[in-house]
């Protein structure tokens, strides 16, 4: 069950803002201040923030800022919640690392809407950046690989031609394809390169690598 964290001083928002998520299917924790909030993040990261701009004695864009910057809640999802209108406001907060912005007042149903929405891009995001068919893993953001749990030293080239390979799972990709992509330019030249990097790309991975198949007279593709 995904954990909300809602950060908003007025208790008539908060009471309505967790009775919609946990109507939902959300698990919820609220606070009124900065520092029960990183006192809580101490102990549990949550899935998404709720994150008001208009707190007592302080001010959410400066949350927001110290989120980002501690390398523990950087890459939480927040929606800035505020009864702020104008257009610098949401830059503001957009700039610092917002990821949503709701102004007040909203309905219930775009909150939850908008909560299910970045959940799914956030998931989306993280799913694009670690690819893998069992045997092979590749972790996009660190530029590793694993084959049968066991680091493979890759070129950039053999890197990006495994990358297609997996983001393709199961899919035929042509030479002409590949070239393109990982190339990047319609190639007209030595047709083997494609050939001689799947070969090297094979011996490295080991016994991982049988995985890569050749389609004759088409290309490579990569068991699912």
């Amino acid at each position: 069950m995904p954990l909300i964290y809602i950060v908003e001083d007025d208790i008539n928002i908060r009471e309505i803002q967790r009775y919609a998520l946990k109507n939902s299917g959300f698990e919820t924790r609220e606070f009124d201040c900065k520092r029960d909030l990183f006192q809580s993040l101490e102990q549990e990261i949550p899935s998404l923030i709720l994150l008001d701009i208009m707190l007592p004695g302080e001010d959410g864009l400066d949350i927001l800022a110290a989120l980002r910057k501690n390398q523990n809640t950087k890459t939480i999802p927040v929606i800035m919640v505020t009864a702020k209108t104008t257009e610098m406001d949401k830059v503001k907060g957009l700039d610092l690392g917002a990821d949503d912005y709701m102004t007040k007042p909203f309905g219930i149903m775009e909150l939850i809407s908008r909560v299910k929405a970045l959940l799914r891009r956030t998931r989306a995001a993280e799913e694009e950046l670690l690819l893998t068919n069992g045997r092979i893993v590749l972790d996009v953001k660190k530029h590793r690989v694993l084959a049968d749990q066991n680091i493979c030293e890759l070129t950039y080239k053999e890197f990006e031609l495994l990358k297609m390979l997996l983001v393709n799972r199961g899919i035929v990709l042509s030479r002409d394809q590949i070239m393109d992509q990982v190339w990047g330019f319609e190639y007209e030249g030595e047709s083997r390169t494609v050939d001689m990097h799947i070969k090297t790309l094979r011996q490295k991975l080991g016994d991982a690598g049988s995985g890569i198949k050749t389609v004759r007279n088409v290309g490579y593709s990569i068991k699912e």
